[in-house]
């Protein structure tokens, strides 16, 4: 009896009849393999395959989902339902009669899932820091994934760091880094530009930093899933005023007689209660620094004073300096959340 390039017998004409019974009996165990069997539920699978082998599959009809054997234990591979993770929970609670719980990563780690399906998550880049000399951060960018597919095993979560607040006008305020854990990602905000003639324009992000001035254009939005807004521009006088950072929500006031206030963040409730994050920071100016974007944006620095940082574990942006000696703020660092159903 001959074999398929894969492996799956057949019977071919110089077989002897006295070989059927054999090659009909190779021919149903290779189905029992590789087909996907019936069963009415788990227990009846286990009492019909006690020593299943790796790559077999079935299905359980009480379920309606199909499995895989990994070698070590039945898997989804189909029908996926809710996920489950075995860190230790950092909350859980009822909301329409269904019950959660759900983890929060403040840093980086890993989440260790034991069951193959469905989760909601949060993640939020770090923000943009803020530009010397009257310019705003960028909100970073807020990620709110329903129903995300998390496959069995131990997944890193990163979070991003926010961007460093410059401290000379030669420079813009940096880029926040991006928050990750498996294919979801938040990017980080963009960083404010400063008030020097090369370095006036906001760096583009997930949201755009606020332009410096004079002039500066507020920083544009990378192009990922949409999740912030462009950074507002400077004035267009010799003493102007930053433009605000971008925000999840909202894009970054343009500066007017003071600094522009930054974009508002985003909000979700996976944690059962509100999560905001992603403001944009204000931009500086003199004599007033634009208001930070809710969310955790940073106020813009006022005359002499330098923009504030953004609030951590938010992703909100920095707050540009208030004049031309002024430093930028940092931007906020990032976070994610997880939640499953229990």
């Amino acid at each position: 009896m001959a074999v398929t390039p894969v492996g799956n017998p057949y019977v071919e004409s110089s077989d002897l009849v006295a070989n059927y019974p054999g090659a009909s009996e190779a021919l149903a165990e290779r189905i029992d393999i590789v087909g996907v069997n019936p069963f009415a539920d788990a227990a009846a699978r286990d009492a019909a395959i006690p020593s299943p082998v790796q790559g077999q599959m079935c299905s359980l009809n009480d379920d309606n989902k199909g499995y895989r054997y990994d070698g070590s234990a039945w898997v989804l591979f189909s029908g996926a339902g809710d996920a489950n993770f075995t860190n230790a929970a950092t909350g859980t609670y009822t909301d329409g009669g269904i019950d959660y719980k759900y983890i929060t990563f403040t840093g980086s780690g890993s989440l260790v899932v034991d069951q193959a399906g469905f989760a909601d998550i949060l993640v939020i880049g770090g923000g943009g820091g803020g530009g010397a000399g009257r310019a705003g951060g960028g909100g970073a960018g807020f990620a709110h994934i329903t129903s995300g597919y998390l496959a069995v095993g131990t997944h890193s979560v990163i979070v991003g760091a926010g961007g460093a607040g410059s401290t000379s006008i030669a420079a813009n305020g940096a880029n926040g880094l991006s928050s990750t854990l498996v294919s979801f990602i938040g990017v980080g905000g963009g960083g404010g530009g400063s008030g020097n003639q090369l370095n006036r324009n906001g760096n583009p992000g997930s949201s755009g930093g606020g332009g410096g001035s004079d002039s500066g254009v507020g920083g544009a939005v990378i192009s990922f899933n949409g999740q912030g807004n462009t950074g507002g521009n400077a004035s267009a006088t010799n003493s102007g005023q930053g433009g605000g950072g971008g925000g999840a929500g909202a894009v970054g006031a343009n500066a007017a007689a003071d600094g522009g206030a930054g974009g508002a963040g985003a909000s979700s409730s996976i944690t059962g209660s509100a999560v905001t994050g992603g403001g944009g920071g204000g931009g500086g100016g003199s004599p007033t620094g634009g208001a930070g974007g809710a969310g955790g944006g940073a106020a813009g620095g006022s005359g002499a004073n330098a923009g504030a940082a953004g609030t951590v574990n938010t992703g909100g942006g920095g707050g540009g300096g208030g004049s031309s000696s002024s430093n930028g703020g940092a931007g906020g660092s990032g976070i994610v959340i997880v939640r499953v159903v229990v």
